[in-house]
């Protein structure tokens, strides 16, 4: 927005010149969202727990989270405020990709605020049933779809990390594939969201990766020497990501443990969701089980521990998403959490590395 009300007096005040460069206005966007963020973080708190809005424990979780119980959540709306505000105040308001990812956002936020406010209104960890919330997803991503479609003339191609010309025409199969990504990424960082700071590192990783990705493909000079085809428009994705890397790492400022506030699941359905789209329009969504290789493997846990006992009547683990299984082990949540993020801004660098790599 600044740009398109200050960037036509650029002649007249040199300053507003360097709005026209996408790399000062993602480092706006990041700034002024961890500033938002952090500014109100205290206030949020206090006002969630004036308001009694405390997370819901469940009774099969580890014993050790019981202390958790009551401690302020919804904190996922304080993420979504700072990255709207801050991504509409330095984004080119022409462009219709940030649009689309600010609609994916503020759609599965809706969702999850949906799940949190049942369960907190019930006073149980059950929330949105579970049909109704896939239900309501499935839509959400079919309209998303249809907006790529409609304004970005989204192609069925599928391709592929390490490899240059390796690419594959998945025809109306590529519908389904585009539906499970968005779908399954905003589930799976919501099943990672279950310890003090695990989910939201892994996050910022992953949207670090995809805004150096949106940089080179956006810029046609950059994109054709490493031999990808250019992709105009998509690098003003680089500010809606560097705006979600500000908010979520002041909001981790208030997360870390031991947590003062959680993201709940309107945060993580939200940020999954979007960060699904965000492979989609950059067409690197196996790249995406790379960088999100830590939201994978929760997910795979989860599914796998339900498989095994409906077929055997046996878990695979102590207890699934796998982070309760490395609590029920005996490791202390911090290590379990530092641990996971080493893991994650390896998996970042991996991805990364594909840039060259091909």
């Amino acid at each position: 927005m600044l740009e398109y009300f200050l960037y036509p007096y650029a002649k007249q005040f040199i300053v507003f010149n360097v709005l026209k460069y996408i790399t000062f206005r993602s480092l706006g966007a990041m700034i002024t969202a961890l500033l938002i963020s952090m500014f109100f973080g205290d206030r949020f708190i206090h006002l969630m727990a004036r308001t009694g809005i405390g997370q819901v424990i469940r009774s099969e979780g580890p014993r050790n989270h019981i202390g958790k119980k009551g401690t302020p959540t919804m904190g996922g709306l304080l993420i979504i405020l700072s990255i709207v505000a801050s991504t509409v105040l330095w984004m080119d308001i022409m462009n219709v990709y940030v649009w689309i990812l600010l609609f994916s956002l503020l759609g599965f936020g809706a969702i999850g605020f949906s799940d949190d406010y049942l369960k907190l209104k019930g006073k149980n960890a059950k929330g949105l049933k579970g049909s109704y919330k896939f239900v309501l997803e499935t839509v959400l991503a079919i309209v998303i779809i249809y907006l790529l479609l409609r304004y970005d003339g989204l192609n069925f191609t599928l391709t592929f990390p390490f490899f240059k010309k390796l690419a594959v025409n998945l025809g109306w199969v590529y519908f389904l594939f585009v539906l499970f990504v968005i779908i399954g990424t905003s589930n799976a960082v919501n099943l990672t969201d279950g310890q003090d700071g695990l989910a939201i590192v892994p996050v910022m990783t992953s949207f670090g990766v995809y805004a150096v990705f949106a940089y080179v493909l956006g810029n046609v000079k950059f994109s054709e020497y490493l031999m990808f085809t250019p992709m105009p428009g998509t690098g003003e994705i680089t500010t809606f990501a560097a705006a979600v890397i500000g908010a979520a790492l002041g909001f981790l400022w208030f997360n870390t443990y031991p947590a003062e506030i959680f993201m709940g699941d309107v945060g993580s359905l939200g940020l999954g969701g979007v960060l699904g789209v965000v492979a989609i329009i950059l067409k690197q969504e196996i790249l995406l089980a790379v960088i999100g290789g830590v939201f994978v493997v929760e997910a795979l846990s989860v599914i796998t521990q339900v498989i095994s006992f409906k077929l055997i009547g046996k878990r695979v683990f102590a207890m699934a998403p796998i982070h309760h299984h490395f609590e029920l082990k005996g490791w202390v949540e911090p290590k379990i959490t530092v641990r996971f993020w080493i893991i994650s801004i390896m998996l970042a660098l991996l991805g990364l590395a594909t840039l060259k790599l091909r």
